[in-house]
Order: C-alpha cells, then structure tokens, then sequence
C-alpha cells in the first residue's frame, strides 16, 4: 500500500536505500539532506513523488521549517525517519570539543528537533509512526564510541518516554537498531590524532581491528531497509527492533550483565528507604 514518508539524511545509507524502495513501489517521499544533487537521478525517475529539501538538522528553525513545507506540500505524512547522523571515532580524551558538540547537536537535538516539528502535524492527522534510527550502541557501549553512545543513549531515553506520551494521539514511534552494516558510515567517522597512551588499550585494539577490516560488518543493508519498510506495513509497533544477530546478541549480553549487577544491590538499594533500620 502506498504511503507517505518523511526521511532524514537521504543521501546515502539506509536513507537513500528507503528512499529508493519507497519510490519503486509507488509511495511518496519527503527526502531531507545537506547535498541535494544526491537524488537528482530519482528525480528525474520519480518526478513530483520524491519531495527534496536541503536541511540541516542541528538548525532548529530550520528544522521546523522544512517539516512544515513537506507536510504542507504532501498534505499526510504517514512516517517521519530520523536517520540523519555523525560519528566520532576517537577515545574519550582524542576528540575535540567541536567534535563533541557536532555528535550531539546532530544525533541527539537534532532528532529531538525533527520529532518536536512533526508531532503538531501527527497530531492533527491522529495517526502516524516516527521510526529513530539508533544501532546497538544505544543500549550497550564499545571503546572510541563514548560520545557516539551519548548521543544514541540519550536519544534512547527521550523517544521511550515520548513514546508513551503521544500513543494516545495515535501516533507510534519505534526505536530501530541496525547492527554494524557496511552502508558508508564506518568510513565516515569523524577521527582525532591518536594519543600513544591509548594505544595498549581497548580503545587501540578496537582501532585497529576496524583499520585492519578485520571488525566484522556482517549486516544486509537492503535486509535492513526491508525490514523497515516491512515492519510499517504490517502495523507492528514495538518499542524496539534489533536488526543484526550483532545486534540482538550484544544488546541482549549487555542487559543480562546490567539485570545481574541490579540483583546485585537489591538489599542495599531497599535499605536506604525511610523508616528503614540503619
């Protein structure tokens, strides 16, 4: 069935892979990016279904702008997409703090930005789903990815407690993460210049297991764009869907460590309670 979607950062990755899929198939798509020439050959292919706009997602205003010229020209948006992203690869102490400011200005305010502009528009429509992409690293951590991880954690815990606000106004939202996939965004990680002192530890192995190729990146991202797509047509909605055995297996470790830890403190968590004993 054909449908309306709203996707951020569409030049490449997993947006230009919805975009693509979307248009094939007949929908209509209101594709944001900061080099709009990337689509130009689905322009000419899909002419007045695909719906381009330049946007930078770290600008407020502009933000709001351009969400209200999709919606006012598409009239109903069924999907918003916050897939635009930045990541910094460096050890806590390497990056800069322009680096810092720009992870965090795109992944966490920046999807905060896209979600406060539509959620008028879903409201008056009473019905629509936003799909946040995060990855694995927002529910669990790998070394050099410390502000990475800020960013997805952060944006984690605001789209869960959004999620229960708007479900009234019948609108979903579905936190999707993909597990490392070879979609371009590896290469494009923002780096530092290397501290020696970093070196012997977890953060230079893990440098050079991704220098050497040897990290794996054992997702599809067309399977993954799919599964998107599918997951709206089907009018599932949780919560969050892992995509990538790296993904279900790492998350699902990392909360199995941190539930074991939390046992762990039972007794004294319940012994600071008032009127208790001490």
């Amino acid at each position: 069935m054909p449908t309306t979607w709203f996707i951020t950062g569409t030049s490449s990755g997993f947006g230009r892979l919805l975009t693509e899929r979307l248009l094939a198939r007949g929908g209509r798509v209101a594709a944001t990016l900061r080099r709009p020439e990337a689509l130009d050959d689905l322009q000419a292919k899909y002419g007045d279904r695909l719906w381009t706009a330049l946007l930078d997602v770290t600008e407020a205003k502009q933000v709001h702008r351009v969400v209200d010229d999709a919606f006012k020209a598409l009239g109903t948006i069924d999907v918003v997409v916050n897939n635009a992203g930045y990541g910094v690869f460096a050890s806590v102490e390497e990056a800069t703090d322009e680096q810092i400011q720009r992870v965090i200005n795109t992944n966490l305010l920046g999807s905060i930005h896209v979600i406060r502009a539509s959620l008028p528009h879903l409201r008056a429509q009473r019905h629509g789903r936003i799909l946040q992409v995060s990855t694995a690293g927002g529910q669990t951590t790998y070394p050099n990815f410390s502000y990475y991880h800020a960013s997805k954690w952060g944006i984690e815990g605001f789209c869960e407690t959004v999620a229960r606000e708007i479900a009234p106004f019948g609108i979903s939202l579905t936190i999707v993460e993909p597990g490392a996939t070879p979609t371009g965004f590896a290469g494009s990680l923002d780096t530092s210049p290397v501290m020696p002192e970093y070196e012997d530890t977890p953060a230079g192995e893990v440098r050079r297991a991704i220098t050497s190729g040897a990290f794996a990146l054992p997702n599809d991202p067309q399977k993954i764009a799919a599964a998107m797509i599918d997951l709206v047509d089907t009018g599932a909605a949780p919560l969050r869907l892992p995509l990538g055995s790296d993904t279900y297996d790492d998350v699902r470790a990392a909360l199995v460590s941190r539930l074991a830890e939390h046992d762990a403190h039972r007794e004294v968590a319940r012994s600071v309670a008032a009127g208790e004993p001490s």
